[in-house]
């Protein structure tokens, strides 16, 4: 299902960055050890800087092999100030990982609950355009019947078959009202963009010679003002930044989401299908998945970690693509923590998630792990499937 592979993406992005934030919190904690065993220069007693040196070794050590332990662990007697600086470096590496937790958690959701409005937004900046058109063809109306001969091609858009069936859809509209994706303020900016951008393109201009437009053609040229103008002209682009802050991640999600929309109602029309699009993702039924997977996959990341270890003899687990390292864990976390959803299917999700953001190699490394530790674990019970994941496996 789409929207369960858009919030995987979304969920390995943060989990990535969360990744990221850790090491640099672990740096940071290491620094700050360094920094407190740096001779005092204020002081009038004599610093002994090897000594120093050598304690904040033991220190750095000490704090790197027990950053999970309730207490501390060390093979060695080390000093009371030593064993300080070691717990406030613990301290403060998992009070600022408890931030940046919070920061992406609460980031991931009102990112994801923001797509809907987005690709709503592209979808409608395609009826403004039409509106526009028609607007403007009524004006040249008025004006002198000689003009409305030339402007008779353009109202092929106006009268663009798949937006006129997307605007009479009731559940569009209830999409558009409910994800706030109405566009009232941009009047002037569609008239300009219309104008700038999709008027002198070679696609419009071609559309616009066709004497009576098939369906396809109607379908043709929204594709084409959705990839060539909307998602690729900067003007534009800079609107959706402008409303999201994650664009850059969202960009080809969003972009995603439009085309399918407007290519299910082109389908759905070429069969004379009564049936409906997907207009907008279920965010309630889907919220609880895209939380548990961020959350589990965090919680059993040292688990995971020694399964794939486990697997991986003949490897390095730190010379593993980074990548690879967390959509595998993933994957392992779905498989053992989702019933319903079956083993081939999250293997399948994951392998995509590796072709776009992972090393050219990892689709068919992500594959064979995946696939061995799957059958692995279902023998020895870890995985357990109900409903249509138990049958999809059988």
């Amino acid at each position: 299902m789409l929207n369960r592979r858009i919030l995987r993406v979304k969920a390995f992005q943060n989990l990535y960055a969360y990744e990221l934030c850790k090491a640099s919190n672990f740096n940071l904690a290491k620094d700050q050890i360094k920094v407190a065993f740096l001779p005092d220069l204020n002081s009038m007693e004599t610093q002994d800087k090897v000594q120093l040196k050598k304690d904040a070794e033991i220190c750095t050590s000490l704090f790197s092999t027990n950053l999970n332990s309730k207490t501390l662990i060390s093979q060695q007697d080390v000093s009371t100030k030593i064993k300080s600086e070691a717990i406030k470096a613990i301290n403060a590496y998992h009070k600022a990982n408890d931030k940046d937790y919070d920061f992406l958690l609460k980031n991931m959701i009102s990112s994801a609950e923001l797509i809907p409005q987005l690709y709503l937004n592209s979808i409608q900046l395609l009826i403004a355009f039409a509106e526009h058109v028609e607007k403007e063809a009524e004006r040249k109306r008025k004006l002198s019947t000689e003009q409305v001969v030339s402007a008779s091609g353009e109202l092929n858009f106006a009268k663009n078959v798949i937006l006129k069936k997307l605007k009479s859809l009731p559940e569009f509209e209830t999409a558009i009202i409910r994800h706030d994706a109405l566009l009232d303020d941009l009047e002037l900016e569609i008239k300009d963009w219309f104008r700038q951008y999709v008027k002198p393109s070679e696609q419009y201009q071609e559309y616009i010679k066709i004497a009576q437009p098939s369906r396809e053609d109607d379908f043709n040229i929204l594709e084409s003002i959705l990839k060539k103008i909307i998602f690729k002209n900067e003007v534009i682009l800079n609107f959706f930044s402008e409303k999201d802050m994650n664009w850059t991640e969202n960009k080809s999600v969003v972009r995603s989401l439009a085309g399918k929309v407007v290519k299910n109602v082109y389908e759905q029309l070429e069969e004379g299908a009564e049936l409906l699009p997907e207009i907008a993702m279920n965010w309630e039924d889907d919220k609880e998945f895209f939380q548990n997977i961020f959350n589990l996959t965090i919680e059993n990341e040292d688990l995971n970690k020694e399964l794939i270890a486990k697997k991986t003899q003949n490897w390095d687990i730190e010379r593993i693509a980074f990548t690879d390292k967390i959509i595998m864990s993933m994957a392992i976390t779905e498989m053992k923590n989702f019933p319903s959803i079956p083993v081939k299917v999250s293997i399948n999700e994951y392998i995509d998630i590796s072709k776009t953001y992972s090393t050219p190699k990892s689709k068919q490394f992500v594959n064979g792990l995946l696939d061995v530790l799957s059958k692995e674990m279902m023998e020895n019970g870890e995985i357990k499937k109900s409903g249509r994941g138990l049958l999809d496996n059988k």
